[in-house]
């Protein structure tokens, strides 16, 4: 998509989105006084919004409660925006009529645009200075990878929150029928694959778009999409289109299969027409739900490609806007602070699935309890040690629009991997002159 246009599209986009926050915020504003915040005596109140619906929702809630019946200095009032495009979507646009709350939860990947459209707080002066700074203790705690996608331009602008790996669904009793064991490697993956076509059966699914496992296998194979300080990209590198031509090749012999319109591929593994599936560690409370009763399913860490194992970790952080008042900001800050501590992480891991944020859960005896009797969670923190996350630019938003449709091409339109990463470079190294 060229520049031009994306701009225009989200300027129409965001046109419409402040019609209805607009309406939203006036009742809110009512109550809540400037930037959606507001002081009723002592008590300074702050607004955070997030995406979180469902069991997550009722979590974050819980958790919030918690935090206010805490203490009496700071009182948090969090807002379900629906989904995480919805969110963002109304960032933007309360950004733009400066109605923004005082935190959100957001991607990492977005953190570059917003500094350089000047809304957002830098946390440096809170998490490093100040008599409620995080200490070496903490820094040490939390998982390193979390610290270093928190980190832009060398500041802090974001808290690890909601954050999930990608982790390997198997069918117990599709291996059991088919003599099929716990693959180590990919590489195994794609011998079981050949073995299973005649049975009617693909070794492995994928959701809609495979852009997550690409750029899994890209790792585990030597180089990132876009190396990280440098902003190099290596779309079209030969680590790049091996790695990608492995998977295509997969789904074009039909050893692996997609989820098509489904979106997810969870439905063709818990029909049978997979015996193995990679997804979200953030989805096995809906592999719960929607699984047949009867269904011997388990989870494990990604196998090795190249002898060298990598997971993609994904998920929000959650960030303070720089229109809050000095007083919102140490409320917030207190906030952060509080969804990061000890029991709090762990807490917030049992009830959701999503990770612990410290690596104290795993030794904390109420965590470890909850792995035993939940195994399925357990892929997930054992997959934290060869985690990484994407690397955030300016102008990220416009180059995953872009690897998706570039993926979406190999996929339907059966583009050549070469030509469509081809392309995709090209692209990418566009927008990073541009903007970077």
């Amino acid at each position: 998509m060229k520049k031009n246009t994306w701009v225009k599209a989200l300027l129409g986009l965001f046109t419409v989105m402040l019609v209805t926050l607009l309406a939203a915020c006036g009742s809110n504003n009512a109550s809540s006084g400037n930037d959606g915040a507001s002081k009723s005596g002592k008590t300074t109140t702050i607004t955070f919004w997030h995406g979180m619906n469902g069991p997550y929702q009722t979590a974050i809630n819980e958790i919030i409660s918690d935090f206010n019946k805490s203490q009496s200095k700071y009182k948090v009032v969090g807002t379900a925006q629906g989904n995480y495009t919805a969110l963002q979507q109304k960032i933007m646009a309360a950004a733009k009529s400066k109605s923004l709350p005082v935190i959100a939860q957001t991607t990492y990947t977005t953190v570059p645009d917003y500094s350089k459209q000047g809304f957002i707080e830098s946390l440096d002066n809170y998490a490093l200075k100040g008599s409620d700074k995080l200490t070496d203790a903490d820094l040490k705690d939390i998982y390193p990878t979390f610290l270093t996608s928190s980190k832009y331009d060398g500041q802090y602008y974001s808290v690890p929150f909601s954050k999930s790996t990608r982790i390997l669904y198997y069918n117990s009793d599709l291996m059991k029928k088919y003599n099929i064991k716990m693959p180590t490697s990919w590489e195994d993956i794609q011998k079981d694959g050949e073995q299973l076509k005649s049975k009617g059966v693909a070794a492995i699914g994928f959701d809609k778009s495979i852009d997550m496992e690409l750029e899994g296998l890209a790792r585990q194979a030597g180089n990132s999409l876009v190396a990280p300080k440098t902003l190099k990209a290596n779309l079209d590198s030969k680590k790049t289109l091996e790695a990608t031509t492995f998977l295509m090749d997969m789904i074009n012999k039909g050893t692996a299969k997609t989820a098509g319109e489904d979106i997810y591929g969870d439905k063709n593994f818990t029909s049978g027409k997979t015996l193995f599936y990679v997804g979200s560690s953030a989805g096995v409370s809906h592999m719960k739900q929607g699984a047949p009763k009867d269904l011997n399913w388990g989870t494990a860490p990604l196998p090795t490609y190249k002898g060298k194992k990598a997971t993609e970790i994904a998920g929000n952080d959650i960030v303070m806007f720089k229109s809050a008042t000095a007083d919102q900001k140490k409320a917030a800050w207190a906030f952060m602070k509080y969804l990061m501590s000890k029991p709090v992480t762990a807490k917030w891991a049992e009830k959701t699935g999503y990770l612990p944020l410290r690596k104290y859960a795993l030794e904390d005896q109420s965590f470890q309890d909850y792995l035993k009797k939940d195994p399925t969670a357990k892929a997930s923190v054992d997959s934290l040690d060869f985690g990484f996350q994407s690397t955030a630019f300016v102008g990220y938003s416009e180059y995953r629009n872009d690897l998706l449709e570039t993926v979406d091409a190999m996929l339907t339109k059966h583009e050549a991997p070469a030509k469509a990463m081809g392309s995709l470079q090209d692209q990418t190294e566009k927008i990073i002159k541009e903007n970077n």
